[in-house]
């Protein structure tokens, strides 16, 4: 079993920094601070939803032109286990990011909520094998992501990557390296267009390792297919979600998809303070269905690899009387005759290219049922947009900014 060494003071810290200046006009910058009330509910939430394909096409140049993912791949290796650390809707993404990588580019990679890193970092890091550990947050100033960051500082042999969409943060003055997506940021408080940009930002950065053009192709063609999906279905689903009103929401999927799945409920829970579950596809049968009923709205995330089998759940999900959504790049005659909402991605290619476009229908969702049941998307209550404990880490390293 490989030794660890004790915790010791890092090597200066080195950062690279993209910043916004350069933006093309499409892409609107941040306008009014965190906290500003909303003209109307959703008045934010809504627009940054629908504008995430522009987003996306706004982070592929932005990327090529400064030459950020050949500076990362440079300094990094695909060879060398990959630790992705985050809280709430970035711990998701943590996890989705490491999950395409091992099952698309064979990278390997995993992730963990920041607060096991943070009260278990030896065992954690013994285990996993890490040496390169990227940090996620937002705002940059998430307290428990501070708090890792600054324990990782004393480990010399550690590269650390601070990924966030502030200006400005402790965060990246805590890690040796910094990404940043300011473009992408929201001013509603829950995260959707910058979890896509980001989602995006890594399945390029993982395709500078691997160097595979059709998978570059298919992601070349997504803001456009986007685009053409959010104009055929945004309405459809929000009026779906608008109208019928259900108790629980379960959502259910495999592998890769699980992950967007968990997401998804936090979205719904986010947005409009409704219960939401999580279970992969097959599990449901174990148990969890015994609360399927007209009550519940069951959300089934079709992969390639299950489909038929998940196909076969869907019908059963049917006949035990439960209210159900389908998201799959192609539907079957089954698969229609069984879903109470059917979304169709239609985008034709390889799986890879899919999981931005798969993760839209849940922010419509929780839009809607917020909205339907008197709820403002934009400033969900007890939420903020960054999770700031007091006594954080970082303070006697530099002054705290509001998240």
């Amino acid at each position: 079993m490989r030794k660890w060494p004790g915790f010791r003071k890092m090597d200066p810290i080195e950062s690279f920094q993209y910043r916004s200046a350069a933006l093309p006009k499409s892409i609107p910058k941040r306008k009014s601070p965190a906290g500003t009330k909303a003209k109307s509910p959703a008045a934010h939430t809504l627009p940054e939803i629908l504008s995430q394909p522009r987003i996306w096409s706004g982070t592929e140049k932005l990327l090529k032109k400064s030459g950020m993912l050949e500076l990362l791949a440079g300094t990094f290796s695909p060879r060398s286990p990959w630790l992705f650390v985050g809280c709430g809707s970035s711990y998701y993404l943590s996890r989705l990011i490491a999950a395409l990588w091992t099952k698309h580019f064979y990278i390997p990679a995993t992730g963990v909520p920041a607060s096991e890193l943070l009260f278990a970092p030896e065992e954690t890091l013994r285990h996993i094998g890490a040496e390169q550990i990227v940090l996620m947050s937002r705002s940059g100033e998430t307290t428990e992501v501070l708090r890792v960051a600054e324990l990782l500082q004393s480990h010399k042999t550690l590269q650390t990557l601070a990924v966030t969409c502030h200006p400005q943060s402790v965060l990246e003055r805590l890690c040796t390296h910094t990404f940043k997506l300011e473009w992408a940021d929201e001013q509603s408080t829950v995260m959707t267009r910058s979890f896509t940009a980001i989602l995006l930002a890594f399945q390029r950065l993982g395709l500078k390792f691997v160097g595979d053009a059709r998978l570059s192709a298919a992601l070349d063609q997504l803001p456009r297919q986007g685009q053409a999906w959010l104009d055929a279905n945004a309405k459809k689903i929000r009026e779906f979600a608008g109208k019928r009103k259900f108790a629980d929401y379960i959502f259910l999927g495999q592998n890769v998809h699980y992950w967007l799945a968990q997401e998804a409920a936090l979205k719904v829970t986010e947005m409009s303070s409704s219960y939401a579950q999580v279970y992969h596809s097959l599990e449901f049968r174990h148990g969890p269905r015994s609360i399927a009923g007209p009550d519940t709205l069951i959300t089934l995330y079709i992969s390639d690899a299950a489909k038929e089998a998940e196909t076969t759940l869907l019908r059963e999900l049917q006949e035990l009387g439960a209210a159900t959504c389908v998201i799959v790049d192609r539907a079957t005659p089954e698969l229609e005759k069984y879903s109470d909402l059917l979304v169709e991605l239609a985008l034709d290619g390889p799986e890879f290219a899919r999981y931005a476009v798969t993760a839209i229908p849940a922010h419509l969702l929780g839009t809607a049922v917020g909205l339907r049941k008197g709820l403002n998307p934009d400033a969900p209550k007890n939420l903020t947009r960054a999770v700031v404990l007091s006594g954080t880490a970082g303070s006697r390293t530099a002054k705290r900014r509001g998240a």
